[in-house]
């Protein structure tokens, strides 16, 4: 198929990548120079604008940061629903409000347009090896004509229902994630400093009730998995601004619905806490910095009695 691909960031290079690599003719655009380049060297075509990358495609793939990003991308007189082909397919992939969703979805409809919401989980591991989750909103006819796209980026695809659908189960999701990895980092928080080795206390929880993805996959003390963002001074992933933002609309559509959420709330404001102190452009697995201090370049059973993370003040 012939794809124009909005947003290439830490998840959306990978995705273009696998794109292409199944066949597929990409072209790529994004606000950083850098990003587009890259993306070229990958074997996209490079377009100077979204509305250059879209006229010339027959499905549009947005990988955005904001709802407002995503809003300004489709809607008013030079969005992509108003100058995009009768009978193009677009697809959000970005985590915003299902209500922005539901209204573009809408707006393309009355476009001669179609749209899904397919936001996904897995983060840069999973975009890089192709086996991203996807959360589908949308028919189930526009879904079977985005598959063979969605199959070269992921492994598993969940239509969970219409239009914004999609979003609505990313942020359960996110919020879900978000509370894991606090508490994960607090629990390993608590055993480094009762003199425990991380790597053989993590071995411990996640062989037992207390796994989950981030000691199984995700791991945020430096050293334990060589290939995740905190082996890499947590550059690269999931932005804890972004976690923060998906936490924050969770939050806003369980005040919506009247559905308590105060785990949910409480990590909201940890990761609010974390970013104010200048770490929102660091992995969200970075969360393990408020509970201590990590030392740099940390390995499994590497730090002495003095060396080991001790609980910030």
């Amino acid at each position: 198929m012939r794809v124009a691909f909005i947003g290439i960031g830490n998840m959306g290079r990978p995705m273009v990548r696998n794109l292409i690599h199944a066949g597929h003719t990409v072209f790529a655009y994004d606000l950083s120079v850098a990003a587009l380049d890259e993306a070229v060297r990958l074997g996209a075509h490079a377009a100077v604008s979204p509305h250059g990358a879209a006229t010339e495609a027959d499905v549009v793939i947005s990988m955005l940061p904001t709802g407002q990003n995503v809003r300004d991308l489709y809607l008013g007189p030079d969005g992509l629903v108003a100058k995009t082909r009768a009978g193009t397919l677009l697809i959000d992939s970005s985590t915003i409000s299902s209500t922005v969703s539901s209204e573009i979805a809408v707006a393309a409809r009355a476009a001669g347009k179609s749209m899904i919401d397919a936001p996904v989980s897995g983060g840069t591991p999973g975009a890089e090896a192709g086996t991203l989750t996807f959360m589908v909103g949308g028919s189930a006819e526009d879904l079977e004509r985005a598959r063979p796209l969605l199959e070269a980026m992921g492994k598993r695809i969940f239509h969970v229902g219409g239009n914004g659908a999609g979003h609505t189960a990313k942020l359960c999701n996110n919020m879900l994630s978000g509370v894991c990895m606090a508490a994960t980092a607090e629990a390993l928080a608590l055993g480094v400093a009762n003199g425990l080795d991380p790597a053989v206390l993590s071995e411990v929880m996640r062989n037992s009730s207390g796994t989950n993805y981030a000691l199984e996959r995700y791991h945020p003390y430096p050293g334990i998995m060589p290939n995740v963002p905190s082996s890499h001074g947590y550059q690269g992933g999931f932005r804890s601004e972004f976690q923060l933002k998906d936490m924050r609309l969770a939050k806003q559509l369980s005040a919506e619905y009247k559905s308590l959420s105060p785990l949910g709330d409480l990590a909201c404001d940890l990761f609010a806490l974390h970013c104010q102190s200048g770490n929102g452009h660091l992995d969200y697995g970075s969360i393990i910095k408020m509970m201590m201090k990590v030392p740099e370049g940390a390995a499994p059973g590497a730090a002495s009695a003095d060396d080991q993370m001790r609980r910030a003040v």
